[in-house]
């Protein structure tokens, strides 16, 4: 198991029917040799998993990974208002090509393509 980088883009949408690169999620995540999260691994550091939100003209939003009831969320301030839930990040891997599913605070749901993960060298666990 090693901790890792994973980018998200914005897979196709009504709006942008090619996806779009410019909107994006970069998380740092424990992975295990599957590309599944790793439960116990965030157990043991769950301030080391992280999220940064980017989008065009309002720059970059930096967060929390958080495990919830029935599954995973990405949150930017205290309290449940800006949580915004990830499916198919329970029991799927987070694998080069792969889609999850962001709701937005307001329910606006959109799929995100995994574009790149990364073993990060410096936070592997033993």
């Amino acid at each position: 198991m090693s901790w890792n980088l994973v980018r998200l883009t914005l897979a196709r949408t009504r709006e942008f029917p090619e996806g779009s690169q410019e909107h994006a999620y970069e998380l740092i995540v424990p992975l295990l040799s599957d590309g599944r999260i790793d439960r116990e691994a965030f157990t043991a550091s769950p301030a080391r998993a992280t999220v940064q939100k980017i989008l065009p003209g309002q720059g970059v939003t930096r967060g929390q990974v958080l495990r919830k009831q029935g599954g995973w969320a990405f949150s930017y301030a205290p309290g449940d208002a800006d949580d915004e839930a990830v499916f198919h990040m329970e029991n799927h891997p987070l694998a080069l090509g792969n889609y999850v599913t962001l709701t937005e605070p307001d329910g606006d749901a959109l799929p995100f393509r995994v574009a790149a993960v990364q073993p990060l060298p410096s936070m592997v666990s033993r």
